[in-house]
C-alpha cells in the first residue's frame, strides 16, 4: 500500500512519504501547507503529534534521593545511518547516566543470543552492573531486553516468554535499593494490536503474583494511540496513568510515542522526557526515554490492587 503524499520543506519544498506500515496505521489524512507562509518542519511534527495526542514533556524540580531511570532500544546498534556501532550506542548510554537502564534488542536475534555490546566496558564507564538474565554465555538478556542497576541488589529476577507469533519476552527484577525495595519489568512488545493486548495482560498476571511494592513498567512498548484506540488499556488496571507519553520513533524528528515509563503508585515516576542528543539521534531509529523515580516520597502510600488479567 503506498504511503499518503505529505508535504515536508526542504530547501525550496518538496513532497515526502510517510513509511506505508505506519501512515496505514496511524490512518493520517493528507497535510496541506498554509497559503501565504511557509511551512516549517518543526511545525509539521507538532501538528503531527497533537493529532495523536503525544505529551510534552514533564518538567519538574528534582527531589534529593530520587533516582534516575531509562529505557533504550539500541536497534541492535544500527543507527539510522546504516551503521552497526556499538561503541556509539554505549555513549549514549553513558550520556543517559540512569540508576536503573532497560535496553531491547541488546542480543542477536538469530542463532545464538549474543550480546552487541562490550558490557564490561559499559559498565566500568557507568557504574551499572547487568543482571543476569540471560541463558546464554555472552548474552545480555532474555529475548533482548537487559537490565542494568546501579547500587542495587536483586532479590528476585524473572523471565517471561510472552504470547504471540513472534519471539517477544519481558524481564522482572526485584531490587532492594537504598530507598526501599523496588520492582522492574522491562518488555518489548509486539507489532500487531491483538498481540500487545495478549501481551500486557501476561504481563499483569505475573505482577499480581509477586509482592504489593513500588513498580515500574518500561520499554518499547509499540503503541502510540490514546484512549479506546490502545492496545494497553489493560494496564490501566495496574498503573495510574497509561496514556502515552513524549514522542521517541524515529529517533531523527520523533512522532511516535512508541516507548513508555509507567509508575505504581501515582507519583512514583516523574519527568518523563525523550533524551534527545545528538548521538542519539543517529545511534539507534528509538530515542532513550528517561524518568525519576521517587520511592521515599510514596513508601508510606499502598499502592492499588492489580487486576487479574483475563
Amino acid at each position: 500500500m503506498p504511503g499518503r503524499l505529505l508535504y515536508l520543506p526542504k530547501r525550496g519544498g518538496l513532497i515526502g512519504r510517510l513509511n506505508p506500515w505506519i501512515d496505514h496505521r496511524m490512518n493520517l489524512q493528507p497535510l496541506r501547507p498554509p497559503h501565504g507562509r511557509k511551512t516549517t518542519l518543526a511545525r509539521l511534527t507538532a501538528g503531527i503529534r497533537d493529532r495523536l495526542g503525544v505529551a510534552a514533556p514533564e518538567r519538574h524540580a528534582v527531589p534529593a534521593g530520587a533516582l534516575t531511570i531509562a529505557s533504550y532500544n539500541v536497534h541492535k546498534c544500527v543507527g539510522t545511518d546504516k551503521r552497526f556501532d556499538p561503541e556509539r550506542v554505549a555513549e549514549v548510554i553513558a550520556e543517559l547516566d540512569a540508576d536503573i537502564l532497560a535496553l531491547q534488542e541488546a542480543d542477536r536475534r538469530f542463532g545464538r543470543r549474543h550480546g552487541l555490546l562490550d558490557i564490561a566496558a559499559v559498565e566500568r564507564r557507568t557504574g551499572l552492573t547487568l543482571l543476569p538474565l540471560s541463558l546464554e554465555r555472552g548474552g545480555h538478556g532474555w529475548r533482548g531486553n537487559a537490565l542494568l542497576v546501579r547500587n542495587a541488589r536483586a532479590l528476585r529476577l524473572r523471565r517471561l516468554a510472552l504470547p504471540g507469533g513472534e519471539p517477544r519476552g519481558a524481564v522482572m527484577a526485584d531490587l532492594e535499593l537504598p530507598a526501599g525495595r523496588l520492582r522492574v519489568v522491562s518488555a518489548h512488545l509486539g507489532l500487531l494490536r491483538r498481540h500487545r493486548m495478549q501481551q500486557a495482560e501476561a504481563i499483569l498476571a505475573a505482577l499480581a503474583e509477586g509482592d504489593d511494592i513500588p513498580t515500574v513498567m518500561l520499554g518499547d512498548l509499540n503503541e502510540w494511540r490514546p484512549g479506546r484506540r490502545s492496545s494497553l488499556r489493560a494496564l490501566e488496571a495496574g498503573f495510574s496513568d497509561a496514556r502515552p507519553g513524549p514522542a521517541t520513533f524515529p529517533s531523527r524528528r520523533p512522532l511516535l510515542p512508541l516507548d513508555r515509563i509507567l509508575g505504581r503508585p501515582r507519583g512514583l515516576v516523574r519527568g518523563i522526557e525523550p533524551h534527545d542528543s545528538a548521538l542519539a539521534r543517529i545511534a539507534s531509529d528509538h530515542l532513550p526515554i528517561k524518568a525519576r523515580l521517587d520511592i521515599l516520597a510514596v513508601e508510606a502510600s499502598p499502592a492499588p490492587a492489580l487486576a487479574e488479567a483475563a
